[in-house]
């Protein structure tokens, strides 16, 4: 039986949510105010209600970068790795959860101790490597890269997810005469697909935020908005209000996507929460 809950206590958890949030959502809310002022009135609490504000740094910036090139950059590096990552993990997490070996959790923890390498260790060597096969500052590059450096994090969550789905499910499509192919691909993953759309979504945000490999890899023809967003730093100083104008900019496609995704995110997270 279900314990109730007093209204009190519905109301101080539902203010105590809201604050949590407001205080997450701030650093990006008050650069939303900043990029709304001039440079003179950045330095200050940003004024927007009165009638102050002003559009002059979105303009700027428009006239000074071709935002778009760096959005489809962004767009491109973002989206193909996730969907590359994907088609290598989901094989990969299904024989981990469906042909569990001794060495499964070691494997599992292997692959998570990768992230735990500090970047620059690798920078050289694939710098290298790059300018050997002439693909540095290339889409084609940061895909392949970004793919692997979250392959890890779309293995482990696809893994999980696809513990919870029964096995004696797999065992009677395959009784029906289904092959490996059609057992992956038409049964485990439409069963799996919250999971695998919270994987997709939460990956894209990651290489979508991504900015070490993309500011020392790319110059002008593969740099995304990252790049974008770290033009309007210079050795004179920082231009707050366009850097803030650049920043809204920036995060503003994954900051729609989010919204519009936002349950699908949930319940792919909570997938197999619940028995």
């Amino acid at each position: 039986m279900a314990r109730a809950v007093s209204p009190q206590r519905k109301a101080m958890t539902t203010i105590v949510v809201y604050l949590i949030a407001f205080t997450l959502f701030f650093p990006i809310l008050w650069t939303i105010l900043v990029s709304f002022n001039s440079e003179a009135q950045a330095i200050d609490p940003p004024r927007v209600l009165d009638g102050s504000w002003t559009l002059e740094n979105y303009t700027l910036v428009q006239e000074r970068s071709d935002y778009m090139r760096y959005l489809w950059n962004s767009v491109v590096i973002a989206v193909g790795s996730t969907l590359l990552g994907i088609v290598i993990a989901i094989p990969a997490a299904w024989a981990m959860a469906f042909v569990p070996g001794k060495r499964t959790k070691d494997v599992l923890l292997w692959m998570l101790s990768t992230k735990m390498l500090p970047a620059v260790g690798v920078l050289f060597p694939i710098r290298l490597v790059l300018i050997e096969l002439d693909l540095l500052d290339t889409k084609v590059a940061l895909v392949f890269i970004l793919t692997l450096i979250n392959l890890p994090i779309i293995v482990w969550m696809l893994y999980t997810y696809f513990k919870e789905i029964p096995g004696e499910i797999l065992e009677a499509a395959r009784m029906d005469g289904a092959t490996l192919r059609s057992e992956i691909v038409h049964v485990l993953t439409p069963m799996a697909v919250p999971g695998i759309a919270s994987t997709i979504l939460l990956n894209i945000i990651l290489a979508w935020n991504e900015s070490f490999w993309t500011l020392t890899l790319t110059t002008i023809d593969a740099a995304p908005l990252t790049a974008f967003i770290a033009s309007y730093s210079s050795p004179e100083g920082l231009f707050y209000a366009k850097l803030s104008a650049a920043s809204t900019m920036a995060i503003a496609p994954i900051l729609v996507m989010g919204w519009f995704s936002q349950k699908q995110l949930v319940r792919g997270l909570t997938f197999g929460a619940v028995k």
